[in-house]
Parts: C-alpha cells; sequence; structure tokens
C-alpha cells in the first residue's frame, strides 16, 4: 500500500476523530501539516492500521 497525500486528506477530511488526531500531531511535535499526514498515515492506516481498509476503499473508489 503506498501513501497518496489526496487519499489521506480525503480520508481525514471524513472523519472527526482522525482530524482531531492530526491537530494533535502538528501541536505536540510541531510537525508540518504534510509530515503529520504522513506519520498518521504510518501509525493508523499502514500494515493493518485501524483506518486501512477506509483508506483502500477511497483508492478503489477512483478505479
Amino acid at each position: 500500500m503506498k501513501f497518496f497525500k489526496s487519499q489521506m486528506k480525503q480520508l481525514i477530511k471524513d472523519n472527526d476523530e482522525l482530524q482531531q488526531r492530526l491537530r494533535e500531531l502538528m501541536d505536540e511535535h510541531g510537525l508540518e501539516k504534510n509530515f503529520a499526514l504522513k506519520a498518521l498515515y504510518h501509525s493508523e492506516v499502514a500494515e493493518g492500521g485501524k483506518y486501512q481498509t477506509d483508506y483502500q476503499a477511497l483508492d478503489a473508489s477512483k478505479n
């Protein structure tokens, strides 16, 4: 599975919990949004993460 910024933004847009987690990452670690998106992807989506199936569904809907 590959990180796509546009898919990650869509996933976060549709999920209040992920929006909050993104803000927390940015505030707690002083990350820019792009880096926080990647961190969130690796912690919550990639390799069996809680939101992996939602992320994959976005990919499937593009095809």
